[in-house]
């Protein structure tokens, strides 16, 4: 059962309602960007491999940059780095889609798709800072951080099936070209959100070179879920090449915003409840459930059952992704928190680059089913590795 109780609690507040709508339209290219590219480059040269290839150096290159825009963050506020990303961002990806359609050279394809993902600005992490500054240890922290993963598994919801209808009316240059519109125009708008006025400073005497790295158990938790991301990224090719093999490749932008609809109703319900078991554990148990699920995929489905079953697979991956939050959130002190909330994010973009990847190359063998085999083992691994932060 859901409960909505916390979340009209939560939302009473002018300033985080008015600071959770300025930051939608600046992170609707989550959603949108990565299965984008994927088209544009798979489109162009005709290879799943090139297009995973092309999207994995997207992710990866947020991955290796997040973490040096969020210690900046920390120290500086977040105003002049999201300045900077808010025109980055769409010049790259304007750069790439002009490469892509004069068939440039794969390995400028593949750096200006980095270029693109490095550039990407940084407002989900500013959001969690946010949180974290603003509500402290009150109870509606975990709802606050609820409604945040609900409102990304919109994105993902909205995102691809935006995706799916520039492919069918226009083409993926066009999907592209919106995203990168929509990372300048809602970066700007958030430039003006009630966070950024009441961003708060942590000045500290000795910051560690490390920084969150340096943390008791920061690396076991980096090491999870970089794993268990490894999955999403398998999920999505597996379920883009489903797609593709039953002859409608729009169908992707269907099957993914299905799954993120299960996800979005599994982390309200996660949220508006108390949970007394310890955070390690529901962490494992969700990811255990997770890989569950996804094994379910693996076998021989007609679209209709399988896009079905995509929904109830989706449901503990907000519910995952919440109890990872609090786990950064409880580890990392305050003066870190951008950073850490950046770490953990490069560990889940990086494992997901590392899954389209991995996707890719195995669809140059295999079908589909193997994808998403190997996306469910991939959550099961991670399920052991989180009983270990226990003793972290």
């Amino acid at each position: 059962m859901i409960s909505l109780e916390r979340y009209v609690a939560l939302l009473r507040s002018r300033e985080m309602r008015q600071t959770i709508a300025a930051s939608l339209l600046g992170r609707l290219p989550i959603g949108m960007t990565g299965l984008a590219t994927l088209l544009l480059v798979q489109t162009a040269t005709q290879s799943f491999a090139s297009g995973g290839a092309a999207t994995a150096c997207y992710v990866l290159g947020l991955a290796a940059v997040a973490p040096v825009l969020g210690r900046l963050i920390d120290r500086h506020g977040p105003r002049s780095t999201l300045a900077v990303c808010a025109l980055a961002f769409p010049a790259a990806l304007a750069a790439l889609v002009f490469a892509v359609n004069r068939e440039a050279t794969p390995w400028r394809i593949l750096a200006l798709a980095a270029a693109a993902g490095a550039s990407f600005p940084p407002i989900t992490v500013c959001m969690r800072a946010y949180f974290r500054q603003r509500l402290g240890e009150d109870p509606l922290l975990t709802a606050a951080y609820s409604l945040e993963s609900v409102l990304i598994e919109v994105i993902f919801i909205v995102g691809p099936m935006l995706v799916a209808l520039f492919v069918a009316l226009a083409s993926a240059t066009m999907a592209v070209f919106f995203s990168a519109a929509c990372g300048f125009a809602g970066t700007a708008l958030f430039l003006r959100s009630p966070a950024l006025r009441a961003w708060r400073i942590e000045r500290v005497g000795n910051r560690s070179l490390l920084g969150p790295l340096g943390e008791r158990g920061f690396i076991a938790l980096f090491a999870v879920i970089l794993c268990y991301s490894t999955a999403f990224g398998l999920v999505e090719i597996g379920l883009t090449a489903f797609a593709t093999e039953k002859g409608n490749p729009a169908l992707a932008g269907v099957l993914l915003g299905l799954m993120s609809l299960g996800s979005a109703l599994g982390g309200l319900a996660y949220g508006s409840r108390n949970w007394h078991v310890p955070l390690f554990r529901q962490f494992a148990l969700m990811l255990a459930l997770m890989g569950l699920g996804l094994m379910v995929l693996v076998l021989p489905w007609s679209p209709w059952p399988f896009a079905a079953l995509s929904t109830f697979a989706g449901v503990v991956m907000a519910p995952a992704l919440i109890i990872q939050s609090m786990l950064v959130a409880t580890t990392a002190r305050q003066e870190h928190m951008t950073e850490a909330f950046t770490w953990s994010a490069s560990a889940l973009l990086a494992g997901v680059g590392i899954g389209m990847a991995l996707g890719g190359l195995l669809l140059e063998y295999f079908r589909s089913p193997a994808v998403l085999a190997a996306g469910a083992a991939a959550a099961l691994v991670a399920a052991a590795g989180a009983l270990t932060l226990r003793n972290a």
